[in-house]
């Protein structure tokens, strides 16, 4: 029997879901890229192409990331796509010989042209010092010529070698009717070269040196460019060579220890993988036999060795340092934390904040002005004097420099991605930078943020008196409640009972299947016919209505409280300590002139305590999440910049709605995913230096921008007066390039508080 009834339709969740696994992920490294123009025309043209899903470039790395459906457009035709456009492309773990040999090849170019501008400067001296030639004097216009003839010959290497990477860029650019940087660099190098050839043969004079020093000035500043961008990527291109390449899976395990030598990449989840001394862990794991030190400082910022032992959480990418172990795979490929925090920090580079979109979208616009401005000043001294017409347009074409608005921004911001990775705080957006350098007011969270989150358990007090609800009934009935809640007082209750129940051999009872977290109130339990309610003391009146006084010596501590319909059953009494450094941190912030508020849904006089041992004047308690994300709304309302520091749950909607958020490493997982930063040491001696290093950052940014804009307002006016020959243009433009760039170095200027090799250790392979 055939069924002729229609198919249901999948829903557009199911939809979405299918086109998900139908797609292709991929990345790839892009060569010939100069400028934010290139990343713009690429990712235009690619983005046309049918199939295409998601194409995004990191204009630091020269790498785009992309995923595709296979049926509508294949790999290769993506490549040949880029090609067509003038740029090279090949898969990222393939293109280290491309990249070596252009490398290779521009210190080739740039050997040509710096020898020829020592070669040709020595003709042109005399030309220089006797500028009209005289029969009777020492330079006849016969030698004259011939020191042009021989200028000539020394040129055209330089004309045809080492300028020919312009060339390409342009002939690209104008093929693909777009501006980009190399257009007006082409056009003043052809120009005055053919004006020079004609002068040679025709008489007049000749700029064969100014030719050479702007092409060598030029290619010298590109290379200094490549050494920034090289060194402000190292942090990413370290954390990717910690991924080991190979692995000893134990196939047979626990029979047998038979060691099978394949890819890390093609282990999967419970695999049994033998870890040796002096090697790298493949995947996140736990240890299943052996007892070891790991050294985890890529991920926790901790330069001393992590003890190991059987039970233990292993990091993939983190180095086994004594003994050999076995351990169990558990996350595996792009799961494991080190995966994780590539993507974050690709995303972050890739992301372009808003003073870097403002540079891109004019900066085409400004090359189109500068061409027109050149042909109007050629065409206006045309009538003035025409000997000088082409001259003065060569000059205006040439003195122009946009590289300060497409590059050098870029620069300083992959730069301070790196650098803060490497102090351990992962920028998770690029926004962030730029946003975190502005804010006005430091909103923080208290448990688990300002203090150390592992609060102890001081005292546990019964309230009620039944024979069935006794001091271990209680201690096994608040274990089972806490289990598999992330709230930092649900882990030390947690903690702190399982010991003291194992002391008294007590086992668990059955797990509780309906347990409820609500974020910023407790645990609510539905077990049989029990209901139970552990948290805040409201919380747990919601549930009875009964009052409850606390005990003074209680004062000042955490409190969290268990009970049910009928009432309170016990509470429990827990202190916290402060991190260290947190009160350096908010001296130094108000040091800044920056407000610092407290916002907590922990009790008042506990609050009042933390906020009077920091110095915090404004502290506000018994916050719920939604009064804190109120809170934070009429901070943003009144003009404040919010930056919010938490770690739990509950700060999850905070978090996404303040200007820049910042969690902390070992706080829950949604707060970290709904934040632009992660200070994954958890220590905030390093987020002062994200404060120092992102106000670097805005700064050598403006500074950039200011001399970009400066240089050109002073410089094209001049140009356009005749008061600057083509080598001032080739000197004044290529120094400009220079001076930004170098500018943007002055980034790693800032210093960590670590000791020298603390700050190094986090991401630093070299040092391990």
């Amino acid at each position: 029997m055939i069924n002729n009834a229609p198919s249901s339709p999948l829903t557009q969740a199911e939809s979405g879901l299918e086109l998900t696994n139908l797609l292709l992920h991929s990345k790839l490294s892009i060569t010939g890229m100069h400028c934010a123009a290139c990343n713009q025309i690429i990712e235009y043209r690619i983005k046309k192409l049918e199939g295409i899903n998601k194409f995004v470039i990191n204009v630091a790395s020269h790498t785009a990331e992309m995923s595709w459906l296979p049926e509508k457009v294949s790999q290769a035709e993506i490549i040949e796509a880029i090609s067509s456009l003038g740029y090279g492309a090949m898969p990222i773990g393939s293109a280290g010989e491309l990249i070596n040999r252009e490398h290779k090849m521009n210190i080739w170019r740039l050997f040509v042209a710096g020898f020829a501008m020592m070669q040709v400067m020595m003709y042109a001296l005399p030309a220089y010092l006797v500028p009209v030639p005289q029969i009777d004097g020492d330079l006849t216009p016969d030698i004259d010529r011939l020191l042009k003839l021989a200028s000539l010959a020394i040129t055209l290497p330089v004309v045809i070698f080492s300028s020919l990477p312009f060339f390409q860029s342009a002939h690209r650019d104008l093929r693909n009717r777009h501006i980009g940087m190399d257009v007006p660099v082409s056009i003043g190098i052809a120009m005055t070269f053919m004006a020079s050839v004609w002068s040679t043969f025709k008489g007049g004079p000749v700029y064969y040196d100014s030719l050479i020093m702007f092409v060598f000035f030029l290619l010298s500043a590109r290379m200094i460019q490549s050494r920034v961008h090289n060194k402000s990527t190292a942090a990413l291109r370290a954390l990717t060579h910690l991924i080991p390449l190979k692995s000893e899976k134990l196939p047979d395990y626990p029979a047998s220890m038979r060691i099978e030598q394949i890819l890390a990449s093609e282990l999967i989840a419970d695999d049994y993988i033998l870890v040796q001394p002096g090697a790298k862990i493949p995947v996140d794991g736990e240890v299943i036999s052996g007892i070891s030190e790991c050294d985890e400082s890529l991920m926790t910022g901790e330069s001393r060795a992590v003890a190991k032992e059987v039970g233990d959480t292993l990091i993939g990418g983190a180095l086994n340092m004594n003994r050999p172990l076995v351990m169990k795979a558990v996350r595996v490929g792009d799961d494991t934390q080190l995966s994780t925090l590539v993507r974050m920090m690709e995303a972050a580079a890739s992301e372009k904040p808003p003073l870097i979109q403002l540079a891109d979208r004019y900066a085409s616009m400004f090359l189109t002005i500068v061409l027109v401005l050149a042909i109007a000043s050629g065409i206006v001294w045309w009538q003035i004097d025409s000997a000088r017409a082409i001259w003065i347009a060569v000059t205006v074409m040439v003195i122009t420099c946009p590289c300060a608005l497409s590059l050098a921004t870029p620069g300083v911001m992959s730069a301070a991605i790196g650098q803060l990775a490497k102090n351990g705080v992962l920028i998770a957006r690029g926004r962030a930078v730029e946003s975190l350098a502005c804010a006005t007011h430091y909103v923080f969270d208290k448990t688990g943020t300002l203090t150390q989150g592992r609060l102890n358990l001081v005292k546990m007090q019964v309230l009620r008196i039944d024979p069935l609800l006794d001091e271990k009934a209680i201690r096994i009935i608040t274990t089972n409640v806490t289990a598999t809640s992330s709230h930092p007082v649900a882990r030390a209750l947690y903690a702190s009972l399982a010991e003291l129940s194992a002391k008294d051999s007590i086992t668990k009872i059955a797990s509780y299947d309906d347990v409820n977290e609500i974020p910023g109130q407790g645990i609510e339990v539905h077990h049989h016919n029990f209901h139970y309610r552990l948290g805040s003391i409201d919380f747990v009146q919601q549930l009875h209505g009964l009052p409850l006084d606390l005990p003074a010596e209680l004062a000042g501590k955490t409190i969290s409280a268990l009970g049910d319909k009928a009432g309170y059953i016990a509470i429990f009494a827990l202190e916290d300590t402060l991190r260290e450094n947190a009160k350096e941190l908010i001296q130094y912030l108000q040091l800044q002139n920056r407000t610092v508020l407290l916002l907590s849904g922990d009790r008042q006089d506990v609050v009042n305590s933390t906020a009077s041992q920091l110095g915090i004047n404004t502290a506000l308690a018994n916050l719920s999440p939604e009064a804190k994300h109120n809170a934070v709304k009429k901070l943003q309302q009144q003009g404040a910049v919010v930056a919010m520091i938490g770690d739990g749950m509950n700060d999850g909607p905070v978090l996404s709605l303040a200007d820049v958020s910042i969690a902390m490493g070992q706080g829950a997982p949604i707060s970290q995913a709904r934040s632009d930063m992660v200070l994954i040491s958890n220590d905030l001696k390093d987020l002062v230096y994200a404060v120092k290093a992102s106000s670097m950052s805005l700064s050598l940014i403006k500074q950039n921008l200011g001399w970009a804009v400066l240089y050109n307002v002073i410089a094209i006016p001049a140009a356009m007066a005749g008061i600057l020959a083509p080598w001032h243009a080739a000197i004044g433009m290529s120094l400009s390039s220079i001076i930004v760039v170098l500018n943007s170095l002055r980034i790693y200027a800032v210093k960590s508080q670590k000791t020298s090799y603390e700050t190094n250790a986090i991401l630093n392979p070299a040092n391990q």
